[in-house]
């Protein structure tokens, strides 16, 4: 396989190993062993587990902002491109890979001091927070600047406890009470 196949092969497996087993559950000879790579094609690629990780994190966020984003704009402009993030949320829920946020579950397992691992959850939420700026700008008229940076907060929040609750409780109800929440709010 070529040089970037193989990296995007060790990705693939080693994303779906710690988003289903979590991060601190998943072994890097696992990892070895599901990609049936050598424990050196591994290191030609990453240095550690930690920077498998930040690639994992990457992976995910990559898929979902442009699944999400796709998902939005097919929705009818306005409110409703707002509250097909929960649309969104709701179908993922009802997939079969569903394991909640995969953030917040490796960030509940790093120690605090990993800074590396924990910059990149950031920027991805931070971006997260950005798409949805993007969508209270675009989708809804007439706000002050303070208001709508006001919107965007609570819409983020409630998007975050919408998906960590529904992984909590294995329901949908957080999702359609976050979105009932959510029509309120707009």
């Amino acid at each position: 396989m070529k040089h970037a196949l193989v990296k995007d092969h060790i990705i693939q497996t080693a994303s779906h190993l710690f988003y289903q087993n979590g991060y601190n559950l998943t072994g890097i000879n696992e990892i070895i062993k599901e990609a049936g790579i050598a424990k050196a094609t591994l290191y030609n690629h990453f240095k550690s587990k930690e920077d498998i990780c930040i690639a994992y994190l990457q992976h995910k966020n990559s898929m979902f902002i442009s699944e999400i984003k796709a998902f939005v704009e097919e929705r009818k402009h306005g409110e409703n491109r707002i509250l097909a993030l929960f649309d969104y949320l709701d179908q993922f829920f009802n997939s079969k890979e569903f394991n909640g946020c995969w953030c917040i579950n490796t960030i509940s397992e790093i120690p605090k001091d990993n800074t590396k691992i924990r910059e990149e959850i950031l920027n991805q939420k931070q971006n997260l927070i950005v798409y949805i700026t993007e969508l209270i700008k675009n989708n809804l008229e007439g706000l002050s600047k303070e208001n709508s940076k006001s919107i965007v907060k609570q819409v983020y929040l409630l998007y975050e406890s919408a998906v960590s609750e529904s992984y909590l409780q294995n329901d949908i109800w957080p999702i359609h009470s976050a979105k009932t929440i959510c029509k309120q709010l707009l």
